[in-house]
């Protein structure tokens, strides 16, 4: 078996499943965004907004690289969570792919927008905050319009994620344990 790592849209539950996986298979558990923090002191959304998309681009791959490393290192396999927009950074998916078996965590469109949507906040004035760049830059005027800016999103990325993973499991429908357990079986088969 090879180290897995968790690939999917935003809110798909990466993060939830690799917790959930590594405590199955002991196995080391990283989260790209955490390791983003932790070398940076910076949260992702911080360096995005500071250094804009580039500069966010590169802190994954240097991610992903000390993740390569500390696994080499150890000799051991992990469970990588990644984030949402990993699929549009090259480098940092050369990287994975080099050590793991990418896992594409496919979520119904309905759940995926629910989640995304119920984190955006109206502001008093009636702006909105607290919305994934890729939202905000299109300037929604209402958390429909937001709706609306996602929906052609996913439908982009997801076809994106099928191009490059080595597997696509569905997490709809099934407890977090049962979805675990169908992507260890996957990911052994």
């Amino acid at each position: 078996m090879k180290t897995i790592v968790l690939m999917g849209i935003k809110h798909c539950g990466k993060s939830t499943q690799g917790k959930i996986i590594s405590q199955k298979l002991n196995l080391p558990f990283y989260d790209t965004d955490d390791v983003i923090a932790e070398m940076t002191g910076k949260t992702p959304r911080e360096i995005y907004t500071e250094k804009g998309q580039e500069g966010f681009m590169e802190a994954e791959k240097n991610a992903c690289e000390f993740v390569k490393k500390e696994t080499a290192l150890k000799n051991i396999n992990a469970v990588i969570a990644t984030g949402g927009g990993i699929c549009g950074n090259t480098q940092a998916v050369e990287i994975l792919k080099s050590f793991g078996t990418l896992v594409f965590l496919e979520v119904e469109e309905k759940i995926a927008t629910a989640r995304v949507l119920r984190e955006i906040k109206v502001e008093p004035d009636g702006t909105l905050s607290n919305m994934p760049a890729y939202i905000a830059k299109k300037n929604p005027r209402t958390v429909q319009d937001a709706g609306m800016i996602f929906h052609d999103f996913f439908s982009e990325r997801v076809k994106v994620y099928k191009e490059l993973v080595d597997l696509t499991i569905n997490v709809s429908g099934s407890s977090k344990s049962e979805n675990a357990d169908k992507i260890i079986e996957a990911v052994n088969s």
